[in-house]
């Protein structure tokens, strides 16, 4: 995506994990090696993938404050003690990932307009904070009835070059905001520890459930609005068309088209990697999401391109019957022999996995049949070609 960065400074960005994929340099956005994301179900910090889209504001927490206003009939201003000890500290485990994961395989198919990430634009965190839910009604929201439809939110990062220079901005639903089950928070730890500046120090939000793009970092206002964010990346980027509009006639459709909130079902083989050559055993490895706190029910595996399937062990949270699964599983799945290398020095073979949700969402077979001009919400089967070699053949050479 070209970027007008003329009247901006990227000279004091925060230090960033070298072994990082970085996918755009300026506004920063990286993913780590796909092999170590699936390594731990929580995520350290410095392997987080990092989705900027200006410089990183260097905000002093002694004298940040947090804005709440709109309709409300108590307008706050709130410091970083304020939220810490005004309002319950919750704590919740949560993937966020970018709608745009995995939008290099959409533009192989064919071309779109964005970052171009891996299969890595996602990472879980263990996120504590305050409920928005109690600092909105602290303020004293207005209902639904009154027009309090929207939570408006505002970031610092001023510098958004999509955006005229202004800060990144977005909203969720009220209804998502005021869901004592949605858990959205107003988060000031991250992996129990102060949250970085790559990730929204000194508060940010963390929707879970839905997409990235609307857990705002650098927290800096929250408006309680009858209309949704004015903010560029609310109105004219994170939405889905078919495939017939693009840029010449995308104007038309912006505003008949709804933002993206809830994620897709998801998920990805992060090891082996992509035109490997193994030996029998090996083991698949990887990771499946759902939106709005769906779990994830089961992931299949393919060995033959997605003729035929097997279950793979699932590794995740056990919270019972509800929709408040906010993180990812990791998977795996140990291949023990091969028959149709029985004979041959080798066999080139098609890894494929699928994720299946708790109401029965799977994820589409080509990418062709969700393609869109922005290359947003790619949730493909995912597949990975590798070379089978045949040990018991090496051995008797």
């Amino acid at each position: 995506m070209q970027h007008n960065n003329q009247n901006v400074s990227y000279a004091n960005e925060p230090y960033r994990d070298p072994d990082f994929t970085i996918n755009f340099k300026t506004p920063f956005n990286a993913e780590p090696r796909q092999d170590v994301l699936v390594q731990q179900f929580i995520t350290p910090t410095e392997k987080f993938y990092v989705r900027n889209h200006a410089p990183v504001p260097d905000i002093n927490g002694e004298s940040y404050a947090l804005k709440v206003d709109g309709l409300v009939g108590n307008p706050l201003i709130l410091s970083l003690s304020d939220i810490k000890n005004k309002f319950e500290k919750v704590t919740i485990n949560a993937s966020i990932q970018c709608a745009g994961n995995r939008r290099t395989m959409m533009s192989e198919y064919k071309k779109v307009k964005g970052v171009g990430w891996g299969i890595a634009s996602l990472s879980t965190a263990s996120w504590s904070g305050c409920r928005l839910k109690d600092v909105l009604e602290y303020a004293k929201v207005f209902t639904k009835t009154e027009g309090a439809l929207h939570a408006v939110f505002w970031g610092l990062d001023f510098g958004c070059p999509e955006d005229n220079g202004k800060p990144y901005g977005s909203s969720i639903t009220m209804e998502k905001a005021m869901d004592l089950d949605g858990d959205v928070l107003l988060a000031y730890d991250m992996n129990g520890e102060p949250l970085t500046r790559d990730h929204g120090y000194p508060l940010r939000v963390v929707a879970p459930g839905i997409i990235g793009a609307r857990s705002v970092k650098w927290l800096d206002k929250i408006t309680v609005s009858s209309q949704e964010s004015e903010s560029f990346f609310q109105r004219r980027d994170y939405k889905i068309f078919h495939n017939g509009v693009n840029w010449d006639n995308v104007e038309k459709y912006w505003d008949k088209t709804p933002s993206l909130q809830e994620l897709s079902v998801q998920s990805a083989i992060c090891i082996p990697a992509p035109n490997s050559t193994l030996y029998l055993p090996f083991t698949i490895t990887g990771y499946a999401t759902s939106g709005g706190g769906r779990k994830v029910e089961r992931v299949d595996i393919s060995l033959d391109g997605g003729e035929t399937w097997d279950y793979a062990e699932l590794m995740g949270e056990d919270k019972g019957v509800c929709n408040k699964y906010w993180s990812w599983v990791l998977f795996k799945y140990t291949i023990t022999k091969l028959p149709q290398l029985q004979n041959k020095d080798h066999q080139n073979i098609r890894l494929v996995c699928r994720a299946w949700d708790s109401a029965s969402n799977t994820q589409p077979k080509d990418v062709k049949d969700i393609w869109n001009l922005r290359g947003v919400m790619n949730n493909c089967w995912h597949f990975v070609d590798i070379t089978v070699l045949n040990q018991s053949i090496k051995n008797k050479l």
